[in-house]
Formats: structure tokens, sequence, C-alpha cells
């Protein structure tokens, strides 16, 4: 009888397979090869094809819904996005300029190895997840799931790797709300708990000096923050979201079986580290991901 994870070990698993599908999926936001199809199909600018291309598997949706969903990004920034990017295109286009692209930057990042089978027994793997993952109570996952399952195997592994990134995103989410985080506020917790330089956040979720310290201040009052750095209970929270973040993520590889999840760790390995090498995505970044890890990888 196929060996299954036990969940508390399948929470290290998540946070590793995490660490090797973000950036995976991530080339649609950084890679140039997005960014032109978006613009091929009528958005302008950076930010209305970034919410276009990410909020269409929900349709013909407005500000309110994206940004309770996206939950970190500031509310004008959504607003001057959607709804107003579907009279440019709607989100079929944006759905169909998003897997074109993305592909394109894979293809780019692998060369001969885009067409390889570990790329299709990758995305096999990682499509059996994602497909089995529960969507109750994680709408953009389950946006997502809704979609057909391309047939070409980059296309395909891109799409499990943004299922699994967003089922997820989702679960980050309920955890960070029970943990009485708001979604700006979790920028600069993190930022704190990883040294992340505060920059990286002006151009990436809009944040001013004002609003940063304002909200700094509110995890300060809380006892979160002491003397620029997380105090003891501070620590202690953001290790408590990260650990519930990673045991919801692991509900997605309870269909894998403990040699399956190993090989798709392996076969990921090598594909992420060819992308983050490309020197599209940035090292420092919002997302919580330090891909000086995969930089620093043989």
């Amino acid at each position: 009888m196929p060996m299954r994870m036990p969940m508390q070990a399948r929470g290290a698993v998540a946070r590793d397979l995490w660490r090797l599908l973000e950036p995976i999926h991530a080339v649609v936001y950084f890679a140039p090869e997005p960014l032109e199809e978006f613009k091929a199909v009528g958005y302008r600018g950076f930010w209305m094809g970034y919410f276009a291309g990410r909020a269409a598997p929900l349709g013909h949706v407005g500000a309110d819904v994206v940004h309770a969903l996206f939950y970190n990004f500031a509310y004008e920034r959504v607003s001057r996005a959607v709804p107003a990017a579907w009279d440019f295109a709607p989100p079929d286009e944006a759905l169909t300029a998003r897997v074109r692209g993305s592909v394109r930057a894979l293809s780019r990042a692998l060369g001969p190895e885009a067409d390889s089978a570990e790329v299709a027994r990758a995305a096999e793997l990682a499509t059996r997840a994602a497909r089995s993952a529960p969507f109750e109570g994680r709408a953009l996952f389950a946006a997502n799931r809704s979609l057909p399952v391309p047939q070409e195997p980059l296309a395909q592994l891109w799409q499990a790797a943004t299922l699994l990134r967003e089922h997820r995103g989702d679960g980050h989410v309920a955890a960070l709300t029970a943990a009485g985080i708001a979604g700006r506020e979790s920028h600069v917790l993190h930022a704190t708990a990883s040294g992340i330089p505060r920059d990286v956040y002006t151009p990436a979720r809009d944040f001013d000096e004002a609003e940063w310290t304002s909200r700094r201040d509110t995890l300060r009052q809380r006892g979160l923050i002491e003397d620029g750095r997380l105090s003891r209970r501070g620590q202690r929270l953001k290790v408590q979201i990260e650990e519930r973040t990673d045991q919801l993520a692991a509900t997605a590889y309870a269909a894998l079986t403990i040699s399956e999840t190993d090989e798709l760790t392996r076969l990921l390995r090598p594909l992420t580290h060819a992308v983050v090498r490309e020197g599209d995505i940035p090292l420092d970044n919002a997302m919580g991901l330090n891909l000086r890890e995969s930089l620093d990888q043989p």
C-alpha cells in the first residue's frame, strides 16, 4: 500500500514546494513576455495587466472583491485597474495572455528542458495535487480550479503552480485574519521579521512613509514590535501564522504518496533554479520568498 505522509510532515513539505513553485508561477508578474501579452490585448500599464491577469478567473469582477481576496494592496491601486480593465479586454483574453506569456517566459528560462519528460512528469504530479486540494473557503483558488487544464506540459505546470500558490495564499489570508493582522500590516510584520528593506514595498505595494509608520505603530501598540524588531510575542505570532499557513497548504498534497512528493520536489528543483537564475524575478520582493536560496543551490 502506498505510504501517505503524516499531516505534520506535510506542512514542512508544503513550504518546500511553495519555495519551488512560486517562482514558476511568478514569471507572470515579472518576465517581459507576459507583460507583452497583456499589452497586446489592450491593458494599459503593468498594474492593469497584473490585476486583470490574476483576477480574470473570477470573471467581470470589481474592485471590492479583488481588494478583499488579494488582501494586501492599497484599495486605490486596485480601483484604478478594475473594473476598468474589462473595458480594454475581457477576462477570457486576460486568461489567454497570462498563460501564453508565462509559457514563453518559462521556455526561455528552461531552454531545451522546457520540452523534457521531467517537465511533463512534474506537471502531472503538480496538477494531481492541485486538482485534489480542498476548495471550500478558498475563493481565489476555486476560481482558478474551474479553468480547463492545459494539454501542453509547460502550460500545465504553470497552471498547477498557480493553483497551488493561490490555494496557499487563500489559507495564508485566513491565518492572518484569524491572527488579527490586516493585509497592509502583514507587509510590515514580514519585513520586520525578515529584514526585507522597506523601500521594496514602495513600488510593489504603494506604501509611503506615513502609512508604513502608522502600520508599524499599530503593531507596536499590540506588543508585536519593540525597538524596530519583532518582540518575543511578535515572533511567536509570526511563527504561528506561518505554521498554520503550511498546515492549510499541506492539504493539497494528501493525494500524493511520499515517493511522489519526493519526486515532485526533485523534478522542480532544477527548473526553479533555472527560472530564478534568469533574473526576471527580483531577489528582494513582496512575495515573502527568499530567492537567494535558489541562487546558492548547485
